[in-house]
């Protein structure tokens, strides 16, 4: 069984239940699992060179839109709230087609890699023009990271009172027998999975009631996740409150999306009881920060949350409403967004950074084998050079969120090296990037 061995690391930040962190330090991997954490390990193995280097565990994205990363900083769509946002943007998605999907998924995860992070998320919601979810899984395995895809939709369209056009949305049950395909051909529920599919209606304004309780259902009979977007900003809630007579919270609690099963994105508007219900109930919260503010949709209580025993995890969100899917920079944004709101203690940099290692791991359903640096853990590792001039003066390079780099070194998942000295090892990114830009001209193009 095939060794590696990181050595030599400045600090290694563990993230593990006492919240280690060792200098001079050493990482040995064997066979994609985490063997060991101390200094002075040797190997016959390969050897990474970790001086001036701090490691920590890969980064957890907990929700994404990979499709949009083909529709970044389009015009009528920038300065626009999140309903007039969406109307705009929802014509330009109904072109799509599978090269898109695939593209715009590879530039997606690529960009997420290099910023850090070994284990995303996705929230696939649209199927134009005979897109799958398949489509972004085989991109995910061509870059190489732990993938979470989720089997999204839409069924209301605009002449039934939603949001979407009717040319995005589709047939009830057609949802449901697909997503019975999906999870059969890829979810796979083994420790050290590198696929697992959940389900995740968009969003309550653009499914049913019916859609929402028979997903919920489904997951729960097949053994998979359940995510949607809730409490986004004021209005959703304004939505919730006319259409379904309360809040989003109860909502959720009344068609059964509530439990460790279950993670929603954004939350910006949770109030004091619906906080009490996902810690209660050990609900999950993709927190995306960058979005939100993008879209102006205001601050989420992340400190509030935290402090009741909610699950918090980090979300880039679509690059459609960030623009950019930078993962490091993201705990940063969410740092500085607490401290906004509560003050300069409201958050340290090594907080933030536990919500986007540990904390994300957690609410994907994965915190006893991914997210720390331990013995027996998968080997998901990140390795950060702190000698460049981001670092120069820092006194404390493990602070990677207040002075250090925004792209990793080198990137390792499941004990193999996907970025070596800032390159992909097999992905040829300059290619990708220039099939992603064809394809952007193509779509204004045709508008």
């Amino acid at each position: 069984m095939s060794e590696l061995l990181v050595e030599n690391a400045h600090t290694v930040l563990t993230m593990d239940d006492t919240r280690r962190e060792l200098r001079d330090a050493d990482v040995l991997i064997r066979g994609g699992v985490i063997v060991e954490v101390e200094s002075g390990l040797e190997t016959a193995g390969r050897v990474i060179n970790a001086e001036g280097c701090v490691v920590t565990p890969g980064l957890v994205n907990t929700h994404h839109h990979l499709y949009q990363t083909l529709t970044r900083a389009v015009p009528g769509g920038q300065d626009a709230l999140l309903f007039g946002w969406l109307q705009t943007l929802y014509p330009i998605w109904s072109r799509f087609g599978p090269e898109e999907m695939f593209v715009s998924a590879q530039v997606g995860l690529a960009e997420l890699a290099l910023s850090g992070c070994t284990m995303t998320s996705d929230h696939l919601y649209l199927y134009p023009n005979g897109s799958t979810l398949d489509d972004t899984v085989a991109a995910a395995n061509e870059i190489g990271l732990r993938f979470h895809p989720t089997r999204g939709a839409m069924s209301i369209g605009e002449s039934d009172g939603g949001l979407p056009p009717d040319s995005l949305v589709e047939k009830e049950r057609a949802i449901l027998e697909d997503s019975i395909r999906v999870i059969d051909r890829f979810h796979d529920p083994k420790a050290g999975a590198m696929v697992r599919v959940g389900l995740a209606p968009c969003s309550p304004f653009s499914v049913s009631r019916e859609l929402m309780r028979d997903a919920a259902l489904l997951a729960r009979d097949k053994g998979v996740m359940l995510h949607t977007h809730l409490a986004e900003n004021e209005e959703d809630i304004a939505y919730s409150l006319e259409k379904f007579g309360c809040r989003p919270g109860q909502y959720a609690e009344d068609l059964g999306w509530v439990g460790d099963d279950v993670w929603h994105a954004h939350c910006v508007k949770l109030d004091s009881a619906e906080i009490n219900l996902f810690a209660r109930t050990r609900t999950g919260v993709a927190h995306c920060p960058c979005s939100n503010c993008r879209l102006g949709s205001g601050i989420a209580p992340v400190r509030a949350m935290r402090d009741a025993g909610v699950r918090v995890g980090l979300g880039v969100d679509g690059s459609a409403s960030n623009d950019s899917g930078n993962l490091i920079s993201e705990a940063r944004q969410a740092l500085l967004l607490q401290r906004v709101a509560r003050g300069a203690d409201a958050m340290s940099a090594r907080e933030a950074l536990e919500i986007a290692t540990r904390g994300g791991a957690q609410v994907l359903g994965r915190g006893g084998e991914c997210g720390q640096l331990r013995q027996g853990f998968r080997a998901d590792i990140a390795i950060w050079d702190v000698t460049g001039v981001e670092c120069a003066g820092s006194w404390d390079p493990a602070a990677l969120l207040l002075a250090g780099p925004t792209r990793v070194r080198d990137l390792i998942v499941e004990g193999r090296e996907i970025v070596r000295d800032g390159r992909f090892c097999k992905f040829d990114l300059e290619d990708a990037v220039r099939q992603q830009n064809r394809l952007a001209r193509n779509l204004a193009d045709s508008l």
